[in-house]
């Protein structure tokens, strides 16, 4: 059975980029449908004969390009409902062709069958004009939809289809999230033919003072330099992995899951302290200190055979995903508290399997003592054992507050004191306040105030212990006033 459609790519220069056989069919075939007349080979065809329908009216008719190639691939198969017919594209078919894909995609549910008898590729060209060697490592990725999280920038990357300003905006605007504003890029039009440009202009330019049209394409060399690669993030795992490895760092060699456990903790609470200074740039520093500590037990993982940090990215891009099934699946949550809701029923079911003696048993055995009962309170909470209106709380803090003034030994002052702690837990969930982030800003209200005391008696030559404490209780009230 002939075929319904045959796809032959034109080059991405002249006449004389193309290949012998694609020329012939060309030369050979009654008619030729041509994806645009927007290429350097069309006019010299035309010259020789070739019958050529366009399709650059439907462009103007829509405003994404999927419905243009959608339409183009609905008349193409239309036409070749009736008969044999021919199709050129830029380029090789299979080379940043949308249109051809579609084609390939829908040919079998449509009965019609469809070759691509190949062509030559731009890339061959921008390989040539750039003097690269793509077994380097060479990506090719789409303008039109650019993502900074597919740019690996250790590699060659030729970003095609960056015929018109606006895209060229939205390309610069994501490389600007992994390069330098002014690293150097080029500018490729019509590779390969005699109209052939190469322009390298600094990042921040690209989108101003360069000509673009549907034969260009953007080239970013790969980095190099050591300070660039900082913000890449296998950079940064290999940077660990020697820091462990036999010519590495003595400390970071001898470390284990149990040692840095301390370190883990300490960062924690300096992010916590970044928050609550509201100071952006100790939040990242801080946050990339806990980051290592992740890194670090990760690598610990794979030296000993474990895990990796690709098994825990794993892990925790499945646990989201499965437990967001309202965003990444067919569950309703309009609600946070719906999220919630979800978020509990699911996880319930995960640890199902597993045996606990207690509902308690899931906080975690490691938190400070306040976060602890704040957790314990919530978990009995969800079972149905707790206060639903204040009353009860304020009358229970009272109650420990009067076994706490009648006890008469220590161990049994230091039990009732921590029965008021728990109790005052119990007080400020009711009022939806955690006691850790409540105690922290009282801790940070009282070094500032404690500090202004120091300040102002250090004015006078003197230090707390040399002032009196009617003195700083007066200077206590002053900051209050002025803090």
């Amino acid at each position: 059975m002939p075929y319904s459609i045959t796809i032959l790519g034109l080059g991405a220069g002249d006449i004389h980029q193309l290949t012998v056989g694609v020329y012939r069919t060309l030369l050979q075939s009654q008619h030729v449908y041509v994806r645009t007349k927007d290429h350097p080979a069309v006019s010299e065809l035309e010259r020789e004969g070739v019958s050529m329908t366009f399709f650059d009216d439907i462009y103007e008719k829509h405003d994404a390009f999927e419905e243009v190639y959608r339409e183009i691939t609905s008349v193409l198969f239309e036409k070749a409902s009736s008969g044999h017919i021919t199709y050129a594209v830029p380029g090789h078919p299979l080379v940043a062709e949308q249109t051809v894909q579609l084609l390939l995609n829908e040919a079998d549910s449509r009965g019609i069958e469809v070759k691509v008898a190949g062509g030559k590729s731009f890339l061959d060209e921008m390989y040539t004009a750039l003097k690269i060697d793509p077994i380097e490592g060479c990506q090719i990725l789409d303008g039109t939809s650019l993502k900074k999280e597919q740019i690996q920038i250790r590699n060659h990357v030729i970003i095609v289809q960056v015929y018109d300003d606006f895209i060229a905006s939205e390309v610069k605007l994501t490389l600007m999230e992994k390069y330098p504003d002014d690293f150097k890029v080029a500018v490729v039009t019509a590779a390969g033919s005699a109209g052939e440009s190469i322009q390298w202009v600094p990042l921040y330019e690209l989108d101003r003072s360069v000509t673009l049209n549907n034969l260009t394409a953007v080239y970013v060399p790969p980095v190099d330099h050591e300070e660039m690669l900082y913000r890449d993030f296998e950079h940064l795992r290999g940077i660990i992995k020697e820091l462990r490895g036999p010519n590495g760092c003595p400390w970071d060699k001898k470390q284990t899951h149990q040692s840095l456990k301390k370190y883990l903790i300490e960062e924690s609470y300096e992010v916590l302290e970044a928050i609550d200074e509201e100071d952006d740039d100790h939040l990242a520093e801080e946050l990339g200190d806990v980051l290592l500590q992740v890194l670090l037990h990760a690598q610990i993982g794979e030296d000993e055979g474990y895990f990796s940090m690709d098994e825990v990215i794993s892990v925790l891009a499945e646990k989201m995903i499965r437990r967001h099934p309202h965003v990444f699946g067919d569950v309703e949550a309009d609600t946070a508290d719906e999220v919630l809701q979800n978020w509990d029923k699911i996880k319930s079911a995960e640890k199902g399997n597993e045996h606990r003696r207690s509902l308690l048993d899931g906080v975690a055995k490691g938190l400070p003592a306040l976060h602890k009962a704040y957790d314990y309170q919530k978990k009995a909470a969800k079972a149905g054992f707790d206060w639903d209106e204040v009353t009860p709380i304020l009358d229970k803090l009272r109650e420990e507050f009067d076994e706490w003034k009648a006890a008469e030994s220590d161990d049994e002052r230091k039990k009732e004191f921590g029965d008021i702690l728990f109790t005052l837990v119990n007080l400020g969930r009711f009022y939806g306040i955690h006691p850790e982030e409540a105690l922290a800003m009282t801790n940070q209200k009282f070094y500032t105030r404690f500090r202004y005391i120091e300040n102002e008696l250090n004015k006078e030559g003197l230090a707390p212990g040399d002032a009196s404490l009617e003195k700083m209780d007066k200077l206590w009230n002053q900051a209050k006033e002025n803090l």
